[in-house]
Parts: C-alpha cells; structure tokens; sequence
C-alpha cells in the first residue's frame, strides 16, 4: 500500500467560516475529526457537499492551512468559484457539512542541498505554497525564501500576499498592471534567473498550464532544481477513474502517463511532457 494512501480518510466536517476575500474567490475554515491526519505542504482533499445534492462529484482543493486550535482539528481551502460546484460551496454558511477525502497526494520536498527556496505562483496556486511557508517558517533553521505571485488583479494579488508576508522578498505581477509588474509573472523570475545560484537554489511552483509551461520553457537545460504542483480536474483523488492524467518521461526517456491525483500533484518539471496535449 502507498504509505500516503495509509493515512487517507473520509470525514465529515462542519464549516466554521466562509468569507469572500478577493471578487470570485472565497476562504473555507472547516472543523474536522481529529483523526484527520496532518497533510504536508502540495497535498490536496476532496470535498463534497453535503447540503447540496445537486452536484454529484467532490471538488478537489489544495490544502492552505491546517491547524490544531483549543483542541480543535482545522482545515483551511482557497477557493475560487469556477463553476456550478464551487458556486454551491460558496453560498454555504457556517454549520455547513461537507464530506472531506485526504489528505491526497505527494507533497513537495526541498533537497538537503539547497540553501535557498523560491516560490512561484499564479493565483489560487497560492494556496500550496501559503502552507509550505507556515510549515517552513516552524522549522530551527528555515532557508531563505523570495515569493514571486501572479495575479489578474490588485485585489486578488493583495489576497495573495497576505500569506506572504514576513518574506524578505515578494515579488507582484498582475496582469491589468494594476499592482507590482504588468505582466507574466515567470518574465519577473527570468530576470532574477539571470543572477540565481542554480546549483543551491529550488524552485517551487503552482499555477495555471500557461503558467507551469512557461515555467519550463524558461528553465530550459539550466541545472536548477524545480518541483511543479500541477491543477487538474479530477473525478475521484485516488487514481480509480484516470481522469487526471498527464505525460510524462520515465528513466529512459520513454513517455508514460501518470495520474496527477495519486502519482502527484507534485512532480519535477523535468519529468512532464509539456508539449504534449493534455
């Protein structure tokens, strides 16, 4: 059995706060068992509403916060309204029940060597890199992070940061300009590539496929580690319906799929087959 899989449950839970923070994007608290074992930063779960039978199919969310608070087991989800699903989970009020699978998936890791960390994000793929921060920040010796965040609007961008601060470095782009760099958010870090220590520095990354593919195309052949969290609908986040895959290479260089629910969502950039239609 997959060591991850081990730790899976289906849990019940109780929303104990939902707000609006950004135009189409909204913040869920929800209360959990506290079997509910504790996710790693780039795990996602699946969640289903339960006070609303028209939607048949669980929604999966990254994990952006998870905390034990006076005794109880809390699980924080950025979301955005992208559809019929999102929309019902957006109108639930506190004391709403909803089904929670997880945690899902494999994580990120940071190599031993490393000796500095960037994050790069396009907007709701914040959410991963927001919990690997608070989880990295408890560490004695955290490595030095800069945080480059991608966004359509100010007000998106400035919910973003918020997760963001204490950061020595974070760099905005948007793309009406309306805050930080009016751009593609990867044409900032391709400027702060050109003096980057490949051979010390990783890269962690979470966006949209235009943005992970520029990503790619970007780093080329330069020897710089890079571990890519991709977003990909999915039906059931345990690998059954094979709704979520994605090509990648194997050792030899022969093209593979794999499923983004249970053999990732986090994989080496390296390994995905980014011209390959998904």
């Amino acid at each position: 059995m997959n060591e991850n899989a081990k730790n899976v449950t289906i849990s019940a839970g109780q929303i104990i706060g939902i707000c609006d923070v950004a135009p189409g994007h909204f913040l869920l608290s929800i209360k959990l068992p506290g079997s509910f074992s504790a996710p790693v930063p780039g795990q996602f779960v699946m969640l289903r509403n339960l006070e609303n039978g028209e939607t048949l199919l669980s929604r999966p969310f990254s994990v952006y916060g998870f905390r034990t608070e006076n005794g109880q087991t809390i699980l924080e989800l950025l979301c955005r309204v992208a559809g019929r699903g999102t929309r019902l989970l957006s109108r639930l009020g506190a004391g709403g029940r909803v089904g929670v699978l997880g945690p899902l998936g494999h994580g990120f890791t940071v190599d031993a060597a490393v000796k500095r960390i960037i994050l790069l994000a396009g907007g709701v793929g914040a959410a991963p890199l927001a919990f690997f921060l608070q989880e990295h920040v408890r560490r004695v010796s955290p490595l030095p992070v800069t945080a480059f965040l991608g966004a359509k609007t100010s007000e998106i961008a400035t919910m973003l940061q918020a997760r963001f601060t204490g950061l020595s470095v974070t760099h905005l782009a948007t793309d009406d300009g309306s805050a930080g760099y009016h751009g593609a958010v990867t044409d900032m870090l391709s400027e702060e590539l050109q003096t980057c220590d490949y051979e010390s520095t990783q890269i962690l990354a979470c966006g949209p496929t235009a943005m992970t593919r520029a990503l790619a195309r970007l780093l080329g052949d330069k020897p710089i580690r890079c571990q890519v969290s991709l977003e990909e609908r999915m039906a059931c986040g345990v690998g059954a319906c094979i709704g979520c895959v994605v090509a990648t290479k194997d050792a030899y260089g022969e093209m593979i799929y794999k499923r983004v629910c249970k053999d990732g969502p986090v994989f080496d950039i390296r390994e995905i087959v980014w011209n390959h239609p998904f």
